[in-house]
């Protein structure tokens, strides 16, 4: 699993701009704490030869999976969160907060006020997103109504 700012990265397939052109369909890891991106590590090669020669060309967008067979996902994904294998993004959200919950004990144990504090940004910060994921699922299922 990879982290960023000390949360765990969850992986996925998403969309990514390089300068000026956009790649669908790519490998991605990202934070849900504080929003980074990054092409997943197991497939970075083949991103930046397709957007080089995806720039030359001055191609203002690609599909990564017209020109990169990507067979192996499950094993790409297999040490982290994958938001396409989870019941919804909630869910992802939910296991993020649970962990940050338990190290947050541990750091209390410890009486590390540095990384309890760290943590409760985090927690706040996965709750806000948690908060904005379900009001907007909810909107969506209203509007689907009327």
């Amino acid at each position: 699993m990879s982290f960023c700012c000390g949360a765990g990265m969850v992986g996925s397939v998403g969309s990514v701009r390089h300068y000026k052109t956009l790649v669908h369909n790519v490998p991605i890891m990202f934070c849900p704490v504080c929003d980074r991106i990054e092409v997943h590590p197991g497939i970075e090669g083949e991103y930046e030869i397709l957007v080089e020669y995806a720039q030359g060309d001055q191609a203002p967008e690609v599909d990564f999976a017209d020109f990169v067979s990507v067979d192996n996902t499950s094993e790409l994904f297999e040490n982290c969160t994958m938001t396409d294998e989870a019941a919804s993004f909630a869910e992802v959200l939910n296991q993020q907060i649970d962990i940050s919950l338990d190290l947050l004990g541990v750091a209390k144990e410890l009486q590390d006020d540095d990384w309890r504090e760290a943590l409760m940004i985090r927690l706040r910060r996965l709750s806000e997103r948690l908060k904005q994921y379900n009001k907007r699922k909810a909107n969506v299922a209203q509007e689907r109504m009327t």
